[in-house]
């Protein structure tokens, strides 16, 4: 019989919730052919280091390359410390250098893995007396770090940029500055103010028209230098006709963990590949909607994926920064790491009713891969909390 337990729900009571006792999704092994899909992968913290965890990082090295084997066994991608990894919420550039290391390295050991790394400016505090020079000088240094380790670039955005640009001048200066200079083509983040609202009005524009157009002049300008372009606005309409725009070469990652499903399988003008943080909980089920497309089986890539649409709206609700959160509860549901504890104390980001509500939509989208033992988990995380 499938376990049940007493969970919490969002108006303050308690129900018995008894699992679907369906088989869960496995993924397929191989490489994918159709899209490239690239997880951006969560770290697994070290819960026994002698650390105080608001202030200072420590990681447990095995299992966060552990979990990354496992990504490329599925024949997905891997994007390397990105915001799905904490960077600017608790995960600074200087313990990313050393994950970036691993990381390539530990790709190296299987065949065909594929990984890019993210490139920013996390060093570079946001402040009065920071300049462009700054910011062109701050991404060098994290670009020039990561190619000298045999890394692919991912560009993300970059709060100090933000903060000092005065138009949509200072960012074709600065993103001129580093394209021109890149060994291999990059990958551009565009990330939204829902992620991250220290990055508002990106571009040079609170107006995303006028920000979309600054973007589409960089990537016509530089596109030999751009493998691609993953934008993160949650805002389908606009990914589409954003794609639809770039020169043939550019590729559109989805960035849209409201609504990948549709832009990924495309129409008569095209799709978007992925770079997506719900790839890391879903990666199962994304290795198997994926190498369905490969064999041009569209019922089964919807059949596979639609069920985890509604876990992933809901792990990216507002505030939607958090939803970190909800990918290392992932994690630890599903047996990837021992414990449930965050780089910077960030698994109290969300409520127990929500964490509750995600074990739910996981049974339902068959992503709990040991109903039994993620049942048990469950019940020692509502343990803490109180509930029986």
């Amino acid at each position: 019989m499938p376990p049940s337990l007493t969970l919490p729900r969002a108006d303050g009571t308690l129900a018995r919730y008894t699992l679907t006792g369906q088989a869960p999704i496995t993924g397929a092994p191989g490489p994918i052919e159709s899209r490239i899909g690239m997880a951006a992968v969560h770290v697994v913290a070290d819960p026994l280091a002698r650390i105080d965890p608001t202030l200072d990082v420590a990681l447990d090295w095995d299992a966060t390359l552990a979990f990354r084997r496992h990504v490329w066994s599925l024949g997905l991608a891997v994007a390397e410390a990105m915001d799905t990894s904490q960077r600017g919420m608790g995960f600074p550039w200087s313990s990313a250098k050393e994950l970036i290391k691993r990381s390539v390295a530990e790709a190296r050991t299987m065949a065909g893995a594929v990984i890019a790394s993210g490139a920013g400016t996390d060093d570079l505090q946001p402040g009065p007396r920071v300049t462009i020079a700054d910011v062109e000088a701050a991404y060098e240094e994290s670009c020039g770090f990561i190619e000298s380790v045999g890394g692919r670039i991912i560009l993300m955005a970059s709060r100090a940029l933000a903060a000092c640009a005065k138009g949509p001048d200072d960012y074709v200066k600065v993103y001129g500055r580093i394209l021109g200079q890149v060994e291999a083509p990059v990958i551009i983040h565009w990330l939204g103010d829902m992620f991250d609202p220290a990055l508002a009005g990106y571009w040079g524009s609170h107006d995303l028209d006028r920000a979309t157009e600054t973007l589409l002049a960089i990537v016509s300008d530089y596109a030999a230098n751009i493998d691609g372009v993953k934008i993160s606005l949650l805002d389908q309409k606009r990914e589409i006709a954003v794609r639809r725009r770039f020169p043939a070469s550019v590729r559109m990652y989805t960035g849209d963990d409201f609504d990948y499903p549709t832009t990924l399988g495309g129409d008569a003008q095209g799709y978007s590949d992925a770079l997506l943080g719900i790839f890391d909980v879903i990666a199962p089920a994304a290795s198997a909607a994926l190498h369905a497309l490969d064999r041009d089986d569209r019922a089964e890539f919807s059949r596979v994926l639609g069920p985890t649409l509604a876990l992933s709206r809901h792990v990216f609700g507002a505030p939607t920064r958090f939803y970190k959160t909800g990918v290392v509860f992932a994690a630890y549901l599903n047996g990837h790491q021992s414990h449930f504890r965050m780089v910077g104390g960030m698994e109290s980001a969300r409520s127990i009713p929500h964490l509750a509500e995600q074990f739910v939509l996981m049974d339902k989208a068959a992503l709990l891969r040991d109903p039994d033992h993620a049942a048990e988990r469950m019940r020692r995380v509502l343990a803490v909390a109180g509930v029986a």
